[in-house]
């Protein structure tokens, strides 16, 4: 499935989920003809993240529907800003409302603080990246606004890079396993893709070293002991730093000389940005 279709069957999945048979409300009150104009506000400052999607969210009701927007994402909008003017029929505005609205905000917040943690990390060599914690079905999406944010992507799944962990290593039984199986695999069933392992400890870096590994990742290590990874490395493999990494400690990590800065909280505790939908009045007496 290509991203468009993926994106239409998206918006028709959660298109279905809120107006179910008929928005009842609106049909009661609405003549489907009335056409009407909205405008969708910033009612706090932030960084935009889902404006082509929320387009296709209205598109998907009405292709009639137009738009006017000076705004794209990765921008940085301020309060009360318009971020968009939307202009069709009144039905179709209020159909999309808030399915609109609920994808704008929480992506918009999800590149908001990422765009936070790339500033936290300004002057250093360290790049920003997000996890695989994000809520199924709408990681592409998510992962999109860390980019906006000025973040970047680690692995999309499970299928596009060897990520090897702590139960992948207890499984194995060690590292140096784990990672053999891997190039084992890769080899037979002719994959080009990176391998990545996780590390707890200065033991299991040496060891990953010497298995030649493309990325290694310091789970919960101090900032102390990332120096010491760092200097033990040399260059051979790109380093990421995981775990217990927030706003206040970012740059202390960002400093230790590390390459990636991946953090979970990107997609799954990022807080919506508040944003509204707005009908104008004049326009209705127009119309």
């Amino acid at each position: 499935m290509t991203k468009a279709e993926k994106l239409k069957e998206f918006i028709r999945s959660a298109l279905a989920e809120d107006i179910g048979l008929e928005d009842i409300t609106t049909k009661a009150i609405v003549d489907n003809n009335k056409q009407g104009q909205a405008r969708i506000i910033a009612k706090e400052s932030g960084v935009l993240a889902g404006i082509e999607i929320i387009k296709q969210i209205f598109n998907f009701l009405e292709d009639k529907v137009r738009f006017e927007s000076v705004y794209k994402d990765g921008d940085k909008i301020s309060i009360n800003d318009t971020i968009i003017k939307i202009r069709g029929s009144i039905s179709t505005i209020l159909k999309g409302e808030r399915t609109a609205l609920n994808l704008l905000s929480h992506l918009s917040g999800i590149s908001t603080l990422t765009a936070k943690y790339v500033e936290g990390v300004k002057g250093t060599r360290a790049k920003i990246t997000d996890t695989r914690k994000t809520m199924p079905l709408l990681r592409f999406l998510e992962k999109e606004a860390v980019c906006a944010g000025g973040g970047i992507n680690h692995r999309m799944g499970l299928y596009d890079m060897v990520l090897i962990k702590e139960n992948h290593i207890q499984a194995a039984g060690g590292i140096q396993k784990a990672i053999n199986n891997c190039k084992k695999y890769l080899f037979e069933n002719q994959l080009m893709v990176k391998i990545e392992v996780e590390t707890t400890n200065l033991s299991q870096v040496r060891e990953a070293i010497s298995c030649h590994v493309d990325q290694i990742m310091l789970d919960n290590m101090s900032p102390s002991e990332m120096r010491q990874v760092v200097d033990l490395i040399a260059g051979r493999a790109k380093i990421e730093a995981s775990g217990g990494i927030n706003l206040d400690n970012v740059q202390a990590t960002a400093e230790t000389g590390v390459n990636l800065i991946s953090i979970g909280a990107l997609t799954h505790s990022s807080k919506a940005l508040d944003i509204s939908l707005e009908l104008e009045p004049q326009m209705l007496k127009l119309l």
